[in-house]
């Protein structure tokens, strides 16, 4: 099994919502599984239908959460010497060269990705494109709307 590349951060959130699996919502689907048995026949119950679909999610999403941070490579952006190159967990300064604008994005592992939080997946073209790079340096990015120039700035470890 291939490692998981996670921030300190995206594990503990890993960790948070497997924890809340575990401790909460098996256990309310469990109490929701009784409660519809309590009502009889089965057969045509969709208390108790709508119950064990809520079980199998659950299980399959501890199951998930459970293997991700068994093969999860955990790295802390703070103790990181890159040195000033781009790696995993960089958080990366950028300069749109076509429109002026300034950009901050901090490359993350699939699971950790949320534009809204300004925080990219490894795996996006724009993490592709920014890895190995220093401040100075130019890059192309292929962007749906065609390519797009940024010019790097600064890269921090944070």
């Amino acid at each position: 099994m291939s490692t998981v590349p996670l921030t300190k951060f995206g594990a503990e959130l890993l960790k948070q919502e497997l924890h809340q699996l575990k401790t909460r919502e098996r256990h309310a689907v469990i109490s929701a599984i009784a409660e519809a048995r309590s009502h009889g026949d089965l057969s045509e119950n969709a208390e108790y239908d709508a119950a064990k679909e809520r079980q199998s999610f659950v299980e399959g999403r501890i199951a998930d959460l459970e293997g991700k941070l068994s093969s999860a490579q955990i790295i802390d952006p703070a103790t990181l010497d890159a040195e000033g190159r781009i790696v995993f967990a960089s958080t990366v300064d950028l300069d749109d060269l076509e429109t002026g604008e300034k950009v901050t994005y901090q490359i993350v592992g699939e699971d950790e990705a949320d534009l809204k939080e300004k925080k990219v997946s490894i795996t996006s073209p724009i993490a592709r494109a920014l890895i190995g790079k220093y401040a100075g340096d130019i890059i192309a990015v292929q962007a749906p709307a065609g390519v797009r120039e940024y010019e790097v700035i600064d890269v921090r470890y944070i």
